[in-house]
């Protein structure tokens, strides 16, 4: 089967190390046969999208309905997503309950690294998938059981572009791109870029032994997204964190506050 998107094929997805199950790609999957050219190809995208958006829907309302504000992280492979979240987990722990959503093609070494901060942990392996979708997210949030009013971060599999793609249900969306990858990377992947609430620029330790220009990747993402969010940050020595968690407890507050006058 294969992704309308990108032409990734994906036949199974494992729940945290459990047996592999038929998953049901009908919402953003097609037969083996090469796609046609031309309107059938727009046809099974918007179908898939259609069919995501559906089980979109749902977890949003699970999510409103027990006051559980759901971030989702995008980013490259090797961007620091999961040492900003080890460090997140373990910082916040005091002010938030935290749980997490690990998203990978394969393994259970990120699950790993986040279970050994005493977080709750699902580990979504993909297979040859290149995102999430909402289903899979539905599927983890049964085994993992995010307490009321709590923090769900989901890590999604490393890649910037499919996952800009597919609407999650989740309240915020979070670009993490480092100074290792160049600073002209919301110039490369627009829509991603576009479809973030917050950008962290990630590895500011590294910055004095590389090529990148800060603020020139932040001018590129804001011409592509005015509104967005930006922070600069460390996961390593911890610049820049604390106004990271300032902006998670806001927009959990927020979110709160919302699910309650609705």
């Amino acid at each position: 089967m294969m992704c309308t998107t990108c032409g990734c094929a994906s036949d199974v997805v494992t729940i945290d190390g459990t047996e592999p199950h038929s998953h049901d790609h009908a919402q953003h999957h097609h037969d083996h046969a090469a796609p046609a050219a031309g309107p059938r190809t727009i046809s099974l995208e918007q179908d898939v999208l259609a069919k995501n958006q559906l089980f979109a829907e749902r977890n949003r309302g699970w999510f409103a309905g027990r006051e559980v504000f759901t971030v989702n992280l995008m980013g490259s492979p090797g961007a620091g997503k999961t040492s900003i979240l080890e460090r997140t987990i373990l910082d916040l722990r005091d002010r938030l309950p935290v749980s997490v959503l690990e998203g990978d093609q394969a393994t259970t070494a990120d699950a790993d690294r986040i279970r050994a901060t005493g977080a709750a942990v699902v580990q979504i392996n993909t297979g040859t998938g290149c995102h999430l979708d909402a289903h899979m997210v539905a599927h983890g949030v049964e085994h993992l059981k995010p307490p009321r009013g709590s923090l769900l971060l989901i890590e999604n599999v490393g890649n910037l572009v499919c996952p800009a793609m597919f609407d999650l249900g989740e309240q915020a969306r979070v670009v993490i791109v480092s100074v290792t990858e160049g600073d002209d990377k919301p110039l490369k992947y627009p829509h991603m870029f576009r479809a973030g609430d917050m950008l962290l620029v990630n590895k500011m330790d590294l910055r004095p032994y590389v090529r990148f220009d800060a603020q020139r990747c932040i001018d590129h993402a804001r011409r592509i997204n005015p509104g967005m969010d930006v922070l600069q940050v460390s996961a390593e020595t911890g610049e820049g964190m604390s106004a990271w968690y300032d902006w998670l407890v806001a927009s959990h507050a927020r979110a709160a506050t919302t699910a309650v006058q609705s």
